[in-house]
């Protein structure tokens, strides 16, 4: 969430960045700045309302005490005509009508902040799709397969490694079962995701799978993404869409030393979407799933070196592709192709060889304070002041992409090659 201040001193700045992100509703800007100084001017009356009536308490109590009970009496109901005094009913009333309208200016101003999307980076570059997204690089090459080679979807039938249909029969479409060397693939991946993360200085958490809406609003899931979360209607939680959730949450409230910064934690979780299905096969397979496996990174870093954390992020994503032997290309998302909550975000695909088209496996993004402030995630700086930290996330990595470039990438006559990474936790080297 913006903070009202930011907007108040830089409305034209704030106006730019959000026409970046195509944001459909800029009149909201100035309607929020308005409510805003209608807020301070009444918390400014309120405030000299509630000293006149500890002025005018105090007057009631020095009479009293020195025997004015009838005085004292007066002006507590309004009888009294004493210059430059309002009786203490009157001023309670006005203390109480003003404060009413504090708490409905607050509720209003929080209703129309939480529609506001987070300011792009100013390297964020314009667009609307993800066709205008910048291509930053591209690392390796794309391998050739012969004229029969085949998508990742038969290549997991062939081998008996995944099968949709008992998915299909057991859940719904989306959500496949692993089976025998498929299983193991699975968890060689996320073991060795971790084990890197852990070296990369990241300490491991294991989180709920479900949050209550306090945690999806903290890291902006709601109220922008109800329809592809998952919701237990009878408890009020929803199932996960992404370990940022739970982990960032961790710090929700939370007073850090500036010492600490930067804390790194990581985790595997399963994952749940509700995407709207399509057809086709773009989404056949492994592309597209309600329920898949990820390891993520969160970083809770000083705003001084945030963006230099989000390329440590990248870079350390790319390191685990290129380790996998995977071809990859890094994309600086346009504004239009952002999140809600994303100042800057860079994804990353691999080149699914036999489907002859780029999948994207990872999202690296920086929320400066936009989560923040939402989750009251602050740090005491040197001067013991208190400060919005910033926040930010990774898949490092999301499995089924990987998985389907992996098969489809490394298929032979003999079978599919294992990666060497992998070997020491597959304990096999082919498929």
């Amino acid at each position: 969430m913006l903070q009202v201040s930011y907007i108040r001193d830089n409305r034209e700045q704030v106006l730019e960045r959000l026409a970046v992100k195509n944001f459909k509703q800029p009149e909201l800007v100035d309607e929020i700045i308005e409510l805003d100084s209608k807020l301070r001017s009444t918390k400014t009356y309120l405030e000299k309302i509630q000293m006149q009536v500890n002025t005018t308490s105090k007057l009631i109590g020095e009479l009293m005490r020195s025997g004015k009970k009838e005085e004292a009496e007066a002006i507590k109901s309004g009888t009294a005509d004493v210059p430059g005094i309002t009786d203490l009913k009157t001023l309670k009333d006005i203390a109480k009508e003003e404060g009413d309208n504090l708490v409905a200016l607050e509720e209003e101003l929080y209703q129309k902040l939480v529609l506001l999307p987070n300011l792009p980076h100013s390297s964020v570059p314009k667009g609307l799709t993800p066709e205008d997204n910048e291509v930053v690089l591209e690392h390796g090459e794309k391998p050739e397969l012969p004229a029969d080679a085949l998508p990742h979807w038969e290549l997991a039938a062939k081998y008996g490694l995944i099968d949709f249909e008992l998915g299909v029969k057991i859940t719904g479409a989306g959500f496949p079962v692993y089976k025998g060397k498929g299983a193991k693939l699975q968890r060689a991946l996320i073991n060795y995701f971790i084990d890197e993360a852990e070296k990369a200085g990241y300490s491991e958490v294991s989180v709920p799978l479900m949050v209550n809406e306090a945690s999806g609003f903290g890291t902006s899931q709601l109220p922008d993404k109800e329809g592809q979360m998952y919701h237990v209607g009878i408890d009020n939680l929803y199932l996960i869409p992404t370990a940022e959730v739970p982990i960032t949450n961790l710090y929700r409230e939370v007073i850090l030393k500036e010492d600490q910064l930067p804390v790194r934690n990581c985790g595997h979780t399963p994952c749940f979407r509700r995407e709207a299905g399509s057809y086709g096969a773009h989404v056949r397979g492994l592309n597209r799933l309600h329920q898949f496996d990820k390891v993520e990174i969160v970083t809770i870093a000083h705003p001084d070196k945030s963006y230099e954390i989000l390329e440590l992020m990248s870079n350390h994503v790319q390191g685990l592709l290129k380790n996998l032997g995977l071809p990859y290309r890094v994309l600086r998302l346009c504004g239009g192709d952002m999140g809600f909550g994303s100042a800057l975000t860079y994804d990353m695909e691999t080149w699914s060889a036999a489907q002859q088209r780029w999948l994207e496996v990872s999202s690296v993004s920086n929320f400066e304070t936009f989560q923040s402030n939402r989750l009251k995630l602050r740090f005491r700086n040197a001067e013991g002041k208190t400060q919005l930290a910033h926040t930010l996330n990774g898949s490092a990595l999301a499995l089924p992409r990987i998985v389907a470039t992996l098969l489809e990438n490394n298929q032979t006559e003999q079978g599919i090659k294992v990666p060497e990474v992998l070997v020491p936790y597959t304990k096999f080297e082919w498929i």
